[in-house]
């Protein structure tokens, strides 16, 4: 009996000397990653900040084919959560503390487990880089006793576990948001008829490969003249192609604001005013970035020549802005009017 009683008592003091070992074993962690993503620092920011978007690149939305969301009221910015159930991975749930634009995101992640409940910070950090944006995901947490224990016997530590995961969701995160910034699509409307109207304008000529550097300084010209003189900006911004040469690599065009009524300026003056007329067209719409503004055109002449259809050559071809690069920096979002005037058109006119 003496002998059982040495071992029941060897055997707790093993269990005691384990547990004050475990207990007193530093469970504090904090792990992050970081990846450069080719996208503007608000595109990448509103991506992250808006938990919706989260089940398209979370690294552990394929970890469990038991998954059940549930998203709160609101879903980004302070406040905004969600949960999950899984008896494969677990419950837990997501909400966002802080959240300032364009810089940073704190969160709160609960999350139970056979080893209980634990608590996490989660911090995001966004840094404009030469490419586009350096995104930083980071976790940092204490582990319960249980959780502590759990890993003990575990052949990788809970920070080692940790670290693959966030480095999976940030490659998920760059190649969605990439594709997302690539998104485009052309449409042909047809045959409509545009309003035309006074404009403000300025004229200048480049190489053709220089027109879309050289645009944004003359809309911003024509802009600070109106509001400097209190003349009403009416409708959406436009360039007037005058000439497109692209053999030589030479353009001649205007860019031009529309206003409601004719204004007089000095003679002096570099900003013109001039009359859109009304006129039959070939509407082509471009969702996307202006780097597909080539296909769209091919796509509005090819509409043009398999319709038999004759452009004219006494008025100039133009786009409209109606969502542009100085409205968001997400280039999917935007959207460009092209806009091929006719002569005397054969087919119906579209409402």
């Amino acid at each position: 009996m003496k002998i059982i009683k040495y071992l029941f008592f060897l055997i707790l003091i093993a269990i005691i000397a384990g547990a004050i070992y475990i207990a007193t074993k530093d469970g504090n962690y904090q792990v992050e990653d970081s990846i450069n993503i080719a996208a503007p620092t608000s595109v990448v920011y509103n991506e992250v900040n808006d938990f919706r978007n989260w089940e398209n690149w979370g690294p552990w939305m394929d970890d469990a084919d038991d998954l059940i969301l549930d998203y709160g009221s609101k879903t980004s910015g302070e406040g905004g959560s969600y949960s999950w159930k899984s008896e494969d991975m677990g419950d837990g749930n997501i909400i966002t503390t802080k959240a300032i634009p364009n810089n940073s995101i704190e969160q709160e992640l609960n999350f139970k487990s056979t080893y209980g409940e634990s608590t996490s910070d989660v911090y995001w950090k966004f840094e404009d880089a030469e490419d586009g944006t350096l995104v930083t995901w980071g976790i940092k947490g204490s582990q319960s006793f249980m959780e502590k224990l759990g890993f003990a016997f575990k052949d990788e530590s809970f920070s080692n576990m940790l670290k693959p995961m966030l480095a999976e969701g940030l490659d998920k995160l760059k190649k969605v948001t990439e594709d997302k910034m690539n998104a485009y699509s052309i449409n042909v409307d047809g045959i409509t008829q545009h309003g035309g109207g006074f404009y403000m304008y300025t004229t200048t000529a480049s190489k053709v490969s220089q027109v879309r550097v050289k645009m944004p300084q003359m809309f911003t010209d024509v802009s600070l003249y109106m509001k400097q003189n209190n003349i009403t900006e009416s409708g959406n911004p436009f360039v007037l192609y005058n000439q497109w040469d692209k053999q030589n690599n030479s353009a001649i065009y205007s860019v031009g604001i529309f206003t409601p009524s004719l204004v007089i300026t000095p003679a002096e003056s570099s900003i013109l005013n001039g009359m859109l007329p009304v006129q039959k067209v070939i509407k082509t719409t471009l969702k996307g970035d202006y780097k597909y503004m080539q296909r769209a055109w091919d796509k509005a002449y090819q509409y043009i020549s398999d319709n038999n259809l004759q452009p004219s050559e006494d008025q100039a071809v133009f786009e409209v802005y109606k969502v542009s690069a100085a409205q968001t920096q997400n280039p999917s979002l935007w959207i460009t009017e092209i806009y091929i005037p006719l002569i005397q058109p054969e087919v119906e006119i579209l409402n």
